[in-house]
């Protein structure tokens, strides 16, 4: 009957080992995907970047008006100098003007 049980427990101990082992692996592997995750999905708050608070639209329309005005510069005036001078007005302004704009200063 000791046998019998002992062979039992070993039965149930080496079952238990496996599913252990088994359970731990699982866990790595989640662990492994949640760190992956992450590290790959942007996080919520301050990042540190320019436009970051801003929307997508936002971003869309502050760059396309950007791009508008030096290709309005550009197709209207002939001088060098002159494209080259306003080109740099519009990026200095460019920020300003955001500012204005979306009424947002931080």
């Amino acid at each position: 009957m000791s046998k019998e049980r002992a062979l039992r427990r070993a039965a149930r101990e080496a079952q238990a080992q496996r599913s252990r082992v088994r359970r731990e692996r699982l866990d790595r592997r989640r662990a492994a995907r949640r760190a992956l995750v992450r590290r790959l999905t942007p996080r919520r708050g301050h990042t540190g970047r320019l436009y970051a608070r801003r929307r997508v639209a936002e971003r869309i329309a502050i760059g396309l008006g950007g791009v508008l005005a030096i290709g309005f510069v550009w197709w209207q005036f002939e001088d060098l100098a002159t494209r080259l001078a306003l080109t740099i007005v519009v990026a200095v302004a460019a920020p300003a003007a955001v500012v204005l704009t979306f009424d947002r200063r931080t």
